[in-house]
This record gives structure tokens, C-alpha cells and sequence, in this order.
């Protein structure tokens, strides 16, 4: 990798990706909703927790391999779906090939920029996500270009509310990139050169429109027209979930579950996996950190389902925690986001070689041999620290 581009840190990541996309961009990579508690505390929480290392005894070699449904990655780290990466002309497809260059799996949003076929050409390894949106024939259709363009699993976001409206004000994202509205944002952009020429060498815009929304080969629809089928869809019933489950009928996660009571649900309804998640701080505002209630989750189904962790990720020694914590992996999102638009490819795969060197330094410093060695008695939990959610609903 070019001495120019790399980055120690996902925090340097953030930083030059905040001064390399225009504002607009930028502002919602950071997304988050209302006040903001939320999103501070996935990442703030990690800070409490401490390790319990030993001085003597490190092994020369540690074994950070596992396997999340089914499918065998390098180390315990995949990628979040997000939607819309278009702050890099190669968008998902990028990140795509990171992943499959670091040996690891990718989560692709049904609100991608990028064809699902374009993208799992660049890493088998992808699950596909989709929102419940459109009632159960136009889902039908939506799996089915999946399964036939080769998804390994299906990922079913819940963790997404309506909670949009933020406290410093919401970047405006356009309907579409055209001339009217390439004028209007000519300001913010002017002044990132780097940012305008990368996208100048293709001689297209961003694409705002989401084609894995469409039958294959059509462009799809605006970012916008699907959030709103999405917004005026009725939410799923734990019938719908079953019934897409068995519509599937391969690997299957849920991704939103913070309670105990809904993660026993969830593997009710026959699910594979669960990510314990509050969609990265974009959902109800005031929701604990999902590392908080991990525990909790994991200690109830965590022998019946995989379970993982997404929110708040930044370092390999929280992947490390979350790990000791019960989770089998993490899903990462706004790393990785600052990756690409810090640097394109090769941004993200310097976002995961940044996980891979921390969860192996932790590992050492622990004494453990294999990821899959960590338990509690490696971490120092503070009293208080857990949230147990939905522990005293009935039939919890």
C-alpha cells in the first residue's frame, strides 16, 4: 500500500475521510439520530471494559480464524451492510474485493449502490440484506435474484426506526445527481478536488438509485422512492420472519435483536445467527450500547444460534472484547466507510488490516492461542456495566 494513503487508525480513516468528501457526504457517513446518545455510547461503552493480561506466557502464533453461517473467514470481522456507498466510484464492489482480499465476508444491502451480481463476482462470501419492504411477493422476488446470483446467507434488518431527525440537522441528499442538482452542490464539492477528480475519471455521478430493488438489468429506483416503500410497508410479524426464513431456507440472520425475550423469538422462528444491534445509533435514540447487551443475549441463545456484534467497532481489542463477551464475530460499518472514502480499496482492506493487528495483539497480550480461547475471566466488566433487556417479559 502507498505510504501516502495509509492510516494507523480507523480514527485517522475518519479524519481524512472527513476532509475528502464534501460535507454533505460526509455528514451522513456519520449519520446517527436525535441526540446522539446512542451511537456515542456503541462506542464510548467499549472503553469501559478492561483485560485481565498475562505477562508470561504469549504463544508465537495465534489462530484468529472462524466461521459465521457456514462460511470460513480470516478473522472474526465482516462487513455490516450499509446502503448506498457511493463515496467511491467503485462503491460496494471495493469493499467487495477488500473483504475477499483480507479472507473475510461481505454484507450487501438491498439499498447497495451496486448490482448484487457485480458485487459477489468480487467475493463469493456475501450475504445479502434486505429491509421489509414491499410486502412478502415483491421480498419473494428479491431473494430469489439473490439465490440465483449466489448469496451464501440472508441478512433480515429489524434494527431500523423511523428516527431520522438530528440535533445538529440532517445532511440533504438529493432525489438524483442532475445537472440542477450537481449546481446546487458545486460549493461543497468545489473544494474537494480529490473527491471530484476520482469521480471525473469514470465521467458519471454518484448513482443514488438502489438496483438490487429492481429485476435485474434495470437501473432500479431512487434512493428515496425506496426508503418511502420501505417506510409505508407494515412492519414484520415473527410469522413473516418464519415464513421468510423457510422461503430462504439457507443460512439466515437477524440483525437488531438487544433483547433477551426477542432473541428467544428469533430462534423460535428458526433463524441462524442474530446480530445484537441498534443499527450502528440510527434507530431509537436512547438504546444502550449493543456491547452492553450482548451478554445477556448470548448467555440465553447463545447455544442455539450464532450470535454476533455490531455497533461501535473501531479496534481490534474490541472486537477482542466483544468476543470474551460471547459475540462469534462483528459486523463492522462506519470503519470501513471511512476506509473507502478515505481511500478507495485499498482504504477498507487498511481498515482490516487494522482489525487483524489488534485482534492479534490482544490475543498475545492475553495469552490466548485461538479467538476461539477468549472468555469472560479476559475481560473486566464493571458492575453495572450490562443491560439485560427483555430478561422479565413473559415467556423470556
Amino acid at each position: 500500500m502507498a505510504r501516502d494513503v495509509w492510516f494507523e487508525t480507523v480514527a485517522i480513516a475518519q479524519q481524512r475521510a472527513k476532509k475528502r468528501l464534501p460535507k454533505s457526504s460526509y455528514s451522513a457517513l456519520v449519520a446517527a439520530s436525535e441526540k446522539g446518545l446512542t451511537v456515542s455510547d456503541n462506542v464510548e461503552a467499549f472503553g469501559e471494559l478492561g483485560f485481565a493480561p498475562h505477562v508470561v506466557g504469549a504463544l508465537e502464533k495465534r489462530d484468529l480464524s472462524t466461521t459465521v453461517m457456514g462460511q470460513e473467514i480470516s478473522l472474526p470481522v465482516i462487513i455490516s451492510p450499509t446502503g448506498v456507498q457511493a463515496v467511491d466510484p467503485d462503491g460496494e464492489v471495493a469493499v467487495a474485493r477488500a473483504a475477499a482480499a483480507r479472507g473475510t465476508a461481505m454484507g450487501l444491502s438491498s439499498f447497495a449502490s451496486k448490482p448484487i451480481e457485480d458485487v459477489i463476482a468480487a467475493n463469493p462470501k456475501l450475504f445479502f440484506q434486505v429491509y421489509w419492504s414491499g410486502g412478502r411477493d415483491v421480498i419473494a422476488a428479491r431473494v430469489e435474484r439473490a439465490r440465483q446470483a449466489g448469496a451464501v446467507g440472508l441478512i433480515v434488518t429489524t434494527d431500523w426506526s423511523f428516527s431520522h431527525g438530528r440535533d445538529w440537522g440532517s445532511p440533504k441528499i438529493p432525489e438524483q445527481m442532475n445537472l440542477r442538482t450537481m449546481l446546487r452542490m458545486s460549493p461543497e464539492v468545489i473544494t474537494r478536488p480529490g473527491w471530484l477528480w476520482r469521480f471525473g475519471k469514470t465521467l458519471r455521478p454518484p448513482d443514488l438509485r438502489v438496483p438490487n430493488l429492481a429485476p435485474r438489468g434495470e437501473a432500479g429506483p431512487p434512493f428515496f422512492a425506496a426508503y418511502g416503500e420501505w417506510m409505508t410497508t407494515p412492519p414484520p410479524t415473527w410469522a413473516d420472519i418464519a415464513w421468510l426464513r423457510e422461503l430462504w431456507g439457507g443460512p439466515f440472520m437477524l440483525k437488531g435483536v438487544m433483547r433477551i425475550d426477542d432473541a428467544k423469538r428469533a430462534v423460535d422462528a428458526g433463524v441462524s445467527a442474530i446480530s445484537v444491534s441498534n443499527h450502528g445509533g440510527n434507530n431509537l435514540d436512547g438504546t444502550p450500547a449493543s456491547i452492553r447487551a450482548l451478554p445477556a443475549v448470548a448467555d440465553a441463545v447463545g447455544d442455539q444460534v450464532e450470535v454476533l456484534l455490531d455497533g461501535g467497532i473501531r479496534r481490534g481489542s474490541d472486537v477482542v472484547k466483544a468476543l470474551a463477551l460471547g459475540a462469534r464475530a462483528v459486523m463492522i460499518g462506519r470503519a470501513y466507510l471511512w476506509g473507502l472514502a478515505a481511500a478507495g480499496q485499498p482504504g477498507v482492506e487498511n481498515v482490516l488490516d487494522i482489525m487483524h493487528g489488534g485482534i492479534n495483539s490482544a490475543l498475545m497480550g492475553l495469552g490466548r492461542a485461538s479467538v476461539h480461547d477468549l472468555n469472560r475471566d479476559d475481560v473486566l466488566v464493571p458492575d453495572g456495566f450490562t443491560r439485560e433487556l427483555g430478561a422479565n417479559a413473559a415467556g423470556a
